[in-house]
């Protein structure tokens, strides 16, 4: 039913401006759509991620979005050098961590926070 039709993550975030900054800013996120004070659409890839303003902002304790990137290292240390902090779980079962990334066989994962506290994620793309 489903299966043909695009989804479109929605993350809600405290405070819209704050949040615009951030994905813009230091994800380089092009914004494609603003309803000022209510969301903010942003094209990633083929694919759009919905930012809106919500109490419930920061809220979930899972990943909220995923990238997967060719070079995650290269990836970590830009977004490092823009000044996000990368967030360390090192009770994960099967995963080691060097620096920022967190590794398990091939599979190779970074998370960090936006300023509202959402969960996101970075991992190297699949050779499959």
């Amino acid at each position: 039913m489903l299966g043909d039709t695009p989804v479109q993550p929605m993350i809600p975030v405290k405070d819209l401006k704050t949040a615009q900054k951030f994905y813009e800013e230091t994800l380089g996120l092009k914004r494609a759509r603003l309803m000022p004070d209510v969301f903010a659409t942003y094209v990633s890839g083929p694919s759009t991620l919905n930012v809106y303003q919500s109490e419930f902002g920061g809220t979930n304790k899972g990943t909220a979005a995923l990238w997967e990137v060719d070079d995650l290292d290269g990836t970590v240390k830009q977004l490092a050098a823009k000044g996000v902090t990368f967030e360390h779980y090192d009770d994960m079962p099967g995963m080691t961590r060097d620096g920022d990334v967190h590794h398990s066989g091939p599979l190779k994962v970074a998370w960090l926070k936006d300023p509202s506290g959402n969960i996101l994620s970075l991992q190297n793309r699949s050779a499959a």
